[in-house]
């Protein structure tokens, strides 16, 4: 039986094909949503190991609401700022994980990148 969720896997699959063929870069930026929160994570694909992460969970943070475009903008700068005090400026990229990019996902990104990771 066809359903969101799998329609969803099948598209994050087709989108991390394309990553690994035309990126430069061996890590990448995977970002989940759900209804409450939204998580980050920097992956090394070689290793199939996750670095950084970060959520709409983190008590750093101090989010009243996970779900909204201000908690995943807070997410996408706490994640880059992360990475980039261990030099991973211009070797991530983006994996929207078969959502479309738009609302939180586009936050998380514009997030990361006015905090300087390039993507």
């Amino acid at each position: 039986m066809i359903n969101k969720n799998s329609l969803r896997i099948k598209r994050s699959e087709r989108n991390r094909n394309k990553i690994r063929l035309n990126s430069k870069s061996n890590f990448r930026l995977s970002v989940f949503r759900s209804n409450k929160h939204i998580y980050a994570q920097i992956i090394d694909e070689e290793n199939q190991k996750t670095l950084f992460c970060a959520s709409s969970l983190d008590k750093k943070l101090a989010l009243k609401k996970g779900s909204d475009k201000n908690a995943a903008f807070k997410v996408g700068e706490f994640i880059a700022e992360k990475a980039k005090k261990d030099g991973f400026e211009n070797k991530v990229s983006f994996d929207r994980g078969g959502y479309i990019f738009h609302g939180r996902i586009k936050e998380v990104a514009e997030g990361a990148r006015s905090k300087g990771l390039k993507f």
